[in-house]
């Protein structure tokens, strides 16, 4: 009988999922994982990762499979919130979710599942992975999940060959009002819970408190570009080559105050991301001041007008080598290749 380790984080998809898997044959282990419990950077008194340990373990009981809880809180906050606060402070918006299932998840909690004897790990994400076998080498895809309005596969996007290969996706093939009914008909104490929101990992907060821990408020200017301004009318020059032109696409805007006017102030350009709408506090305008981009050196957001602002798009976007991630190895695209 082979085993499977299930990441129960006391929700719905995790309980179901450890579920199916005892249905399939499996020998299933539960195993919470305990990601922060730093109160210094927790401004709310509450504590949602033991009310989540607890509905994990009565779920295990519910099942009747071992349960088990792992500290991994030192490796979660070296990995991924020390690089959240990096990420911001250089006034990029990291993604910590998809972080978090390389280095966390499909890493050190995987480890630790082979450590017990698994010949698998199993989440509760919406997503499937499937298999090609190619002159008599397997390779593994990661698929989209068959609910649309809950697919998780961009978030496992990081994965490589290695981690898939071990990886189990139950529900992948479930919607989640199938997730929910299941659960309800097995009497889950997880059955109506509320999917988590936001950052989960230290308790119920909203990002820019979290982030104020670490990066102090400055106030700065708020300045709104107007959807006609000269600098979205650049005459574009002659291109030699097609990279040339995308090399010149993909530059992003150089704003300056003096593209614009100033229409309010913020507390740090650090808090704020591109393409965000709420949180500006700046009124008065026909249309949401949408952010076209900041700069955290001057300490400046760049606003405009609706969600149709030029200011949003752009034709190219360009990725760092050092960025791309292939996971299947075999398709990978040499210099000059396109798909």
């Amino acid at each position: 009988m082979k085993r499977v380790v299930v990441g129960l984080s006391g929700g719905v998809d995790s309980s179901v999922a450890a579920y199916l898997l005892q249905e399939q044959g499996y020998e299933v282990i539960g195993l919470f994982m305990k990601n922060w419990h730093d109160d210094s950077v927790t401004i709310s008194n509450e504590c949602p990762w033991l009310e989540d340990s607890n509905d994990a373990l009565l779920v295990a009981e519910k099942l009747g499979i071992p349960f088990q809880t792992v500290d991994l809180s030192e490796q979660y906050k070296e990995k991924i919130v020390d690089y959240m606060f990096h990420e911001y402070k250089q006034g990029r918006t990291p993604n910590p979710d998809v972080l978090c299932n390389r280095e966390i998840k499909f890493d050190v909690f995987m480890k630790i599942a082979l450590s017990l004897g698994a010949d698998y790990v199993a989440t509760g994400h919406y997503c499937r992975k499937g298999e090609v076998s190619i002159e008599g080498t397997t390779h593994y895809q990661l698929l989209a999940g068959i609910d649309g309005n809950k697919d998780q596969s961009y978030f496992l996007c990081q994965l490589s060959q290695s981690q898939l290969a071990k990886a189990l996706f139950p529900i992948g093939e479930l919607t989640k009002p199938q997730v929910r009914e299941i659960a309800t008909k097995l009497d889950l104490i997880t059955a109506e819970k509320k999917d988590s929101q936001g950052l989960c990992f230290i308790g119920k907060v909203r990002l820019p408190e979290f982030l104020q821990q670490q990066l102090q408020p400055k106030e700065g200017l708020i300045f709104e570009i107007d959807a006609s301004a000269e600098i979205y009318n650049i005459e574009l020059p002659v291109f030699s080559s097609l990279e040339e032109e995308l090399q010149f696409k993909s530059t992003p805007i150089h704003y300056a105050p003096t593209n614009g006017k100033v229409v309010g102030k913020h507390q740090g350009a650090h808090y704020f991301t591109i393409g965000q709408r709420k949180g500006l506090n700046v009124g008065g305008t026909k249309e949401a001041l949408f952010i076209i981009a900041t700069d955290v050196n001057s300490n400046t957001i760049y606003t405009g007008q609706g969600n149709h602002h030029p200011g949003l798009f752009r034709s190219v976007l360009k990725i760092q080598p050092s960025e791309i991630h292939w996971i299947r190895e075999d398709l990978r695209l040499i210099t000059g290749q396109s798909m």
